[in-house]
């Protein structure tokens, strides 16, 4: 018998990402795309009843880290665990691309110490699917390797800039030649696709050797001319972490000049200091109601790291620290053992987060100890008063008890739920900064979609529903120029999510040893994710896959925002 569609989603509650009200009604898909909304009276190959369940578009996570795990995690999880169907790779300005045969390394080493990645895992997970130099090649590479859920990649700052200097991009600022050179290859990515620019001027980005990555030594206009590159072919955003004499001014000058939409990483609550973000919100209503985009992005999540002494990612961009990140593990634990290194610590907690980290230990939570089991998910303060010591100390002698094994949870900014229901309500901001691929043994916030549905919207109802799916799909595909999905409109690509809205919600944190070479990780399972459908395949259905990670997969490579025709 003829059917009209390949799939129809019956009797769900559909909110279509733009903001507007729930409506009753079906959802109807033919070869990959949307062709009815609300009233679907054909016949179908496949029936979904998705009665009492949300029906929303597929959520968009427009800031992750999944440029090395796509080449041995096709999945890309966990992030369509929690109803994520698209990303955006390559912020910060880091990446793999473009990258010489004799910097590779040097590329993961880098990766390995300011996204906190294995670098055993990235060598092993790699192993010989490294067959790409330029940027073009890379998104090539991509786009064969295939993916589950759709992907977007920015070119990277850091690697462009190892790729045109070589090691001396570490060191110093670069000649006008070198400028000119990156500003072609930026060009030549993005008429290959690449959907923008990234770089990076934080000073918590310290790479291999405590140096800094090369995007920290380029001077402002260096990053302004490679910006123009943008101008030049008519396409792409530009992506920033913000750093000192790198922030709102010196964004919009180049968001004014380029004429292209510049959203920087990221505007956390106590960042700067009580309340600072207000002023922040102000300065970018303005910038935004005269025409000039720049865009910051808010997190739903709190900023917690969990840490080893042996890889103190929190502290490491102290001046302190730097000897730490240079050293091996007995010359790490010869350093914590000294007197003065701990009490110049009990002092100095001036770093690039700021002031946050003063009274650091006030906020720290023993997560693991081999050598005393029974102080894990104690506070820090707390075993410190039982051993009468300084809480600096206490940490220091843990982490040497166990050779620097033990692990620390440290909360260091968005922790205060009525500023960050505020940057959260704030129409000029876009949701990201899940670093998804990132950190994984410090932290999962790709389940920053289930935490928002369930926290903010059930829990705390700061947020209504259609307004945190419209801040999941319409928004950041606006923002980051993704024109075919995001909205449940015909015509439109067919990611779909399904959940219950009475249940949704991220389950508790688990660390797993499921990376290449047995590195671990943390992972977080979604409750109450029904379906998760890419370009009209459903891929997940009650929490499992429902697809062969090794087959044929639906996920589409989005050159320039949209996938190819």
């Amino acid at each position: 018998m003829a059917t009209d569609y390949d799939l129809k989603i019956t009797g769900g509650s559909l909110i279509d990402g733009s903001g507007g009200p729930t409506v009753s009604g079906d959802l109807a898909i033919r070869d990959g795309r949307i062709v009815a909304v609300g009233d679907a009276p054909g016949r179908a190959a496949k029936t979904l009843d998705a009665s009492g369940r949300v029906v929303a578009p597929g959520f968009i996570d427009i800031h992750t880290h999944y440029d090395a795990q796509i080449f041995w995690d096709r999945m890309l999880t966990v992030s369509p665990w929690h109803g994520v169907t698209s990303v955006v790779m390559g912020n910060c300005g880091f990446g793999v691309a473009p990258t010489r045969a004799e910097h590779r390394d040097l590329i993961l080493h880098t990766l390995e110490k300011v996204e906190g990645m294995s670098f055993d895992a990235l060598v092993a997970g790699f192993g010989e699917h490294w067959d790409f130099e330029s940027f073009p090649q890379y998104l090539d590479a991509v786009e064969k390797r295939g993916s589950a859920i759709n992907i977007a990649a920015m070119i990277g700052h850091t690697p462009l800039r190892l790729f045109v200097m070589g090691e001396e991009s570490t060191e110093r600022a670069a000649t006008d030649e070198e400028v000119a050179r990156m500003r072609e290859i930026v060009a030549d990515a993005l008429r290959a696709g690449a959907i923008g620019f990234a770089t990076s001027k934080s000073p918590t980005h310290v790479g291999w050797g405590g140096r800094p990555v090369p995007s920290r030594l380029a001077e402002i206009d260096e990053i302004r001319s490679i910006a123009n590159a943008l101008k030049d072919v008519g396409a792409g955003i530009i992506q920033a972490t913000a750093g000192r004499g790198f922030f709102l001014n010196e964004m919009g000058a180049i968001a004014s000049e380029t004429g292209r939409t510049f959203s920087w990483t990221a505007l956390l609550a106590g960042a700067m200091g009580p309340k600072g973000h207000r002023k922040v919100l102000e300065l970018t209503a303005e910038q935004q109601a005269a025409g000039i985009a720049v865009v910051p992005q808010v997190s739903c999540r709190p900023l917690n790291f969990e840490f080893q002494w042996k890889e103190p990612f929190p502290f490491e961009s102290m001046k302190l620290f730097k000897e730490i990140s240079a050293s091996k593990l007995d010359g790490q634990m010869a350093i914590y053992a000294d007197p003065d290194f701990r009490a110049r610590l009990k002092q100095d907690t001036g770093s690039a987060f700021g002031n946050v980290l003063s009274e650091w230990w006030k906020r720290v939570v023993i997560t693991v100890c081999p050598s005393d089991p029974s102080l894990e998910e104690r506070t820090l303060e707390a075993v410190a008063s039982e051993r009468g010591c300084h809480p600096v100390d206490a940490a220091l002698d843990i982490a040497l008890e166990s050779k620097l094994e033990a692990r620390f949870r440290l909360a260091i900014m968005n922790t205060d739920e009525e500023d960050v229901a505020e940057l959260l309500n704030d129409p000029h901001t876009v949701l990201g900064l899940s670093d998804a691929g990132a950190h994984a043994s410090q932290l999962c916030d790709a389940c920053f979609s289930t935490h928002l549905l369930g926290h903010w919207v059930r829990e705390k109802q700061s947020l209504s529903l259609p307004q945190a799916i419209h801040m999941l799909t319409a928004r950041p595909a606006e923002v980051f120029g993704i024109t075919d999905r995001g909205r449940l409109a015909p015509g439109l690509a067919a990611d779909v999510v399904i959940f219950d809205p009475e249940t949704v919600a991220c389950g508790p944190l688990q660390r797993v040893n499921d990376l290449p070479a047995n590195a671990d990780r943390l992972i977080s399972e979604a409750i109450g994710i029904d379906a998760v459908i890419v370009n009209g395949t459903l891929i997940r259905r009650d929490g499992k896959d429902v697809i062969d990670p090794e087959g044929e997969l639906p996920g589409a490579l989005l050159r320039g925002g949209r996938a190819s025709a």
